[in-house]
């Protein structure tokens, strides 16, 4: 072992998380580049796993603030939003942050960031708020980008330059140039919808309340319907085994994406405690987080929705 991986070895070892933090606090957002995963919630708590979330470790956090969002663009360097409109930057992997932005005072807490390099970062959040980076989070630069002031609840890549931001009011909306204008698309569904799930250039999955899940061919032009058996809302969306998919809801809701994503199986935790988002482990195994803290899970440990 290197002078450096016996150092951070050694600072994971010291930064044992307690049982009750990993397994009673809510976390809301999560984040994976490979066996490397983070995840953000409530008073500032983040966790770090090294070994797909068989392991977790407690980050040094400067904020109490509620978490929403993580994004990380590498294994070092990664952004995590929150309320108070708070922007949180990590050069360690996510043991520890820094502030770089703050705006209690906007009342606007941010849902959700994505980066398309180290530079250019964007973080998006409630009644309209959009802000901007081109110097790696130093600087933030406010933006509207649409007439009306619905929450943007999610942002979401198909690639360098297409991305989809998912709104309330059955708003969703279209970048084709890395986010520097957009269109909004004709919507399936006047409900609020929490986020997309891009799989390649053209196709993306649309989610949000009561159940509703549509899938789109032609990148969000039409979208047809995909039955789901449940009226919980949607909370995420993310690929797994190459070209699965999986979607997570309250109630303990997790559906498990068919026939290339056609259709969906519908499974459910036995404790029925709402799942924020999940990981793919790669081996078969998921990680799911919610308000039951994260939580390794493969489908044998799920039953049928009733």
């Amino acid at each position: 072992m290197t002078t450096a991986a016996a150092e951070i070895a050694t600072q994971d070892e010291e930064r044992a998380v307690s049982a009750p933090l990993v397994t009673q606090s809510l976390f809301l957002d999560g984040a994976a580049i490979g066996e490397h995963m983070v995840v953000v919630g409530e008073r500032g708590h983040i966790l770090v796993s090294r070994d797909a979330g068989v392991t977790w470790t407690q980050a040094e956090v400067p904020t109490r603030a509620t978490l929403t969002g993580v994004s990380l663009y590498d294994l070092t360097r990664g952004w995590a939003v929150g309320h108070d409109a708070i922007i949180l930057r990590t050069r360690d992997g996510g043991l520890s942050w820094e502030m770089v932005y703050s705006a209690p005072e906007e009342e606007r807490p941010l849902l959700d960031v994505w980066f398309e390099n180290a530079e250019h970062g964007v973080a998006v959040g409630a009644y309209g708020y959009f802000l901007e980076t081109r110097d790696g989070g130093d600087t933030w630069q406010p933006r509207e980008i649409s007439d009306n002031d619905h929450h943007l609840n999610h942002i979401a890549a198909a690639s360098s330059q297409r991305l989809y931001i998912a709104a309330e009011a059955g708003t969703v909306y279209r970048s084709d140039d890395a986010g520097r204008s957009w269109g909004e698309l004709a919507s399936p569904y006047e409900g609020s919808f929490f986020g997309t799930l891009p799989v390649g250039e053209q196709r993306v999955y649309l989610y949000g309340l009561r159940g509703h899940l549509f899938r789109s061919d032609d990148a969000g032009v039409n979208w047809r319907p995909i039955g789901t058996r449940t009226q919980s809302l949607l909370t995420s969306g993310i690929r797994i085994h190459g070209n699965g998919v999986l979607f997570t809801g309250m109630g303990g809701t997790v559906l498990f994406g068919e026939d290339d994503g056609r259709s969906v199986r519908a499974l459910q935790r036995a404790d029925r405690l709402g799942v924020a988002g999940a990981l793919d482990a790669g081996d078969g195994t998921i990680v799911v987080f919610g308000e039951f803290g994260v939580k390794r899970l493969t489908r044998s440990q799920l039953e049928p929705l009733q």
